[in-house]
């Protein structure tokens, strides 16, 4: 095997591609409603993909790299292998790497920006201080239980209202309202990283929403992310803001209840199956809420 397939297969691990599909979740979601409304723009939608794919590869390195500099990853790591922390790319290579998808992600903006002007830009700045801010920097957001908030807004809020913005030009009240279960969904998935991770985290002063809240508070916190996003979906249907179509997204339900049973039996480094579990939870709904606006439309 030469060194350069190794490194290869160190940047496939860096990026963690199995956190990519989440975070597709808001475009599609976004990219679904602009269909029903008659915006969509292919042009738009693949490129809004492009960039939230390289927003969270970004993201992964950055939190590769920092939390090894502030000794939060060690061997004892009950996570996916961490590049920096393993030894098989040093920081700096790491830091380059991010700084490279990070400027990628930036040049994609600016097709955005010509798209939809210059709220893109607001946007688009906020998404890459934040991605390096949430384990980076002199005010990690990670570490003062500040993480859940911050993906809450960019990968609900920011992805969906964004996504449909640059093809509508304005934000209707279905993007808006849809913008909610998208965010909290996703918002699950660092829930239950952050309840694996506790012990660790706690014992490196990293003080997650889960150290904070304990085991039965971060479970409890994962269970009123899911129960809320499905709930959402009917009122939104009931007062005729989305189709009924939207329904479909409750198809998603039976891995829902699989992988909230894992969260509450299991602990450790098991919780992984969970993690990655939930994202495909988010994926799966988006996808089956872009197939009840197909029905609609």
């Amino acid at each position: 095997m030469t060194e350069q397939t190794i490194n290869w297969q160190a940047w496939g691990l860096a990026i963690r591609p199995r956190t990519l599909p989440a975070a597709a979740a808001g475009v599609v979601v976004g990219s679904a409603l602009a269909w029903r409304d008659g915006f969509f723009r292919v042009d738009a939608a693949l490129v809004c993909l492009f960039a939230a794919l390289l927003l969270q590869i970004g993201s992964n390195l950055a939190n590769d790299v920092f939390d090894f500099e502030r000794g939060t990853d060690t061997p004892e790591r009950l996570g996916p292998t961490r590049v920096t922390q393993a030894g098989l790319l040093s920081p700096s290579q790491v830091k380059i790497g991010m700084a490279v998808v990070f400027a990628l992600a930036a040049l994609l903006g600016l097709y955005l920006t010509w798209l939809g002007g210059w709220p893109i830009i607001l946007i688009g700045i906020a998404a890459i201080i934040s991605a390096i801010a949430y384990t980076g920097g002199p005010f990690p957001l990670g570490y003062y239980g500040l993480g859940d908030v911050f993906v809450f807004i960019f990968f609900g809020l920011a992805a969906v209202t964004g996504t449909y913005y640059v093809q509508a030009g304005s934000v209707s009240a279905a993007a808006w309202w849809m913008s909610v279960p998208v965010g909290l969904i996703v918002t699950a998935i660092l829930v239950v990283n952050n309840l694996r991770d506790l012990e660790n985290d706690r014992k490196a002063g990293k003080h997650t929403l889960a150290v904070k809240l304990g085991a039965r508070g971060a479970r409890i916190e994962y269970v009123l992310c899911l129960v809320s996003a499905y709930l959402i979906v009917p009122v939104l249907v009931l007062t005729n803001i989305i189709p009924v179509f939207s329904m479909l997204t409750w198809l998603s339900i039976p891995l829902a209840w699989k992988t909230l049973r894992a969260v509450f039996t299991q602990d450790g480094r098991p919780l992984n199956a969970a993690l990655a579990g939930t994202g495909q939870i988010a994926f799966v709904f988006s996808v089956l809420f872009l197939v009840g606006m197909i029905f609609s439309r």
